[in-house]
């Protein structure tokens, strides 16, 4: 099957990306050259949807280096950059996917990269999983197993586990430390203001921002928005990470109240309708709204759409909707992930170390194949380490080991 892609003449700006990516990324870099040496993935076919940018396609070559045939789409409508993808197709990859893609036209690049009969698939809020669960079933028997790069995909496949439908394993990569400490916190959290500032080019300071959701994601997206000079409100669910919230300094009520007050809101819990009918009708004149969690159904823009009286395109990737009490109030990037859709998603350097562990644990799976009993499998702790290990070092730190006498002190009871 042929590459479907928006244009083939925007592959040498896509490569300059990639350029700029390969100078920002050792690690992935180091495991370009290890595995052009040592071939992991020869003879597999991997399958991949990822937001497809310039990090990602850096994945796909380190990948496809080590032997793999890569079939690649991207996770997001809006997210997928079209250079980049020519740029893939140039370097001899299967891509199925460009820029603003219809709901119909998303789900055919899913299946066009299916079709290929994956031995691993690596999924970036677990639509591919789902598929070949739903529509695909007579590859199941071909795959190895997964991997799963998001907190959304994760959930997901826990629920399908729990329910005993999960037919083959999947690395819950997004649960690594060297993923979720990095990535969620402190790449979220710039890229989310990156994309936010880029589209509004309004002031952030003395603002009142109010955050979504206070897991991993949520802290990054507060702590540099506090950096900023907003006031932070911060809305949970849990209780524990609600205390968190209020002692890292926030402010902390219910979706409720923090809508009569915020000037911005940021969603980021993985869940549907945290902002909904009531909550809009309370929202300042000028309130701007956007998402960072993986769907467009954290801002229920489904209803939204059906009450405005009138709507407007204010700037690029901002639409204006007009509410019967006369407020409009402004959404970035259609309700998608904020970062991507408005953005260049998480810096480079981040991703180092998440497709770090992505590429690991895709050698993990194929090396134990016939070893793999469980279907939900944590990255194991000798990777995270050795990534981290990897990341120190090329940031020109180092730091002390135990000496045998306080291994033994730590190991021993006493007694």
């Amino acid at each position: 099957m042929a590459s479907e892609i928006k244009d083939i003449n925007l592959a040498e700006s896509g490569m300059r990306k990639i350029e700029w990516v390969k100078r920002n990324c050792p690690l992935l870099s180091m495991l370009y050259d290890e595995f052009s040496k040592t071939k992991p993935f020869a003879g597999k076919k991997i399958a991949l949807s990822v937001h497809l940018e310039a990090k990602t396609a850096y994945l796909c070559l380190v990948l496809a280096a080590g032997g793999a045939e890569m079939y690649v789409t991207g996770s997001n409508p809006l997210s997928t950059q079209d250079d980049v993808a020519a740029a893939l197709v140039k370097a001899g990859l299967e891509v199925h996917a460009w820029h603003g893609t219809t709901p119909e036209e998303y789900e055919a690049h899913i299946r066009a990269v299916l079709e290929h009969g994956p031995n691993i698939i690596i999924d970036d809020g677990g639509d591919l999983v789902h598929m070949m669960h739903t529509e695909l079933t007579d590859l199941i028997d071909g795959v190895i197993g997964g991997c799963e790069e998001t907190t959304t995909g994760i959930i997901r496949l826990e629920a399908m586990n729990r329910e005993g439908k999960l037919r083959f394993p999947m690395v819950r990569v997004n649960n690594a430390m060297m993923k979720h400490f990095f990535d969620n916190r402190y790449g979220t959290g710039q890229s989310v203001w990156d994309g936010i500032n880029r589209t509004t080019n309004l002031v952030v300071a003395g603002k009142i921002v109010v955050v979504a959701g206070y897991g991993w994601c949520g802290k990054g997206v507060a702590m540099r928005a506090k950096g900023l000079g907003a006031r932070v409100i911060v809305t949970e669910i849990n209780p524990v990470r609600a205390i968190e919230a209020v002692m890292d300094g926030f402010d902390v009520m219910p979706m409720a109240e923090a809508a009569k007050k915020g000037d911005f809101f940021v969603t980021v819990t993985g869940c549907d309708k945290v902002i909904d009918e009531e909550d809009f009708m309370n929202l300042k004149d000028g309130a701007i709204l956007c998402n960072a969690g993986h769907f467009d159904c954290e801002i229920d823009m489904a209803r939204l759409r059906e009450i405005a009286v009138d709507t407007a395109e204010m700037r690029n990737n901002i639409m204006g909707y007009k509410l019967s009490n006369g407020n409009w109030i402004y959404v970035l990037g259609e309700g998608r992930l904020v970062n991507l859709a408005c953005g260049d998603g998480h810096p480079a350097e981040i991703m180092d170390m998440s497709f770090a562990i992505q590429a690991l644990s895709a050698k993990y799976l194929v090396e134990h194949a016939s070893e793999l009993k469980e279907k939900l499998i944590d990255v194991p702790n000798e990777v995270d380490i050795e990534v981290a290990d990897k990341k120190l070092q090329f940031l020109g730190k180092s730091i002390d080991t135990l000496t045998p006498e306080q291994e033994k002190y730590l190991n021993e009871s006493g007694l």
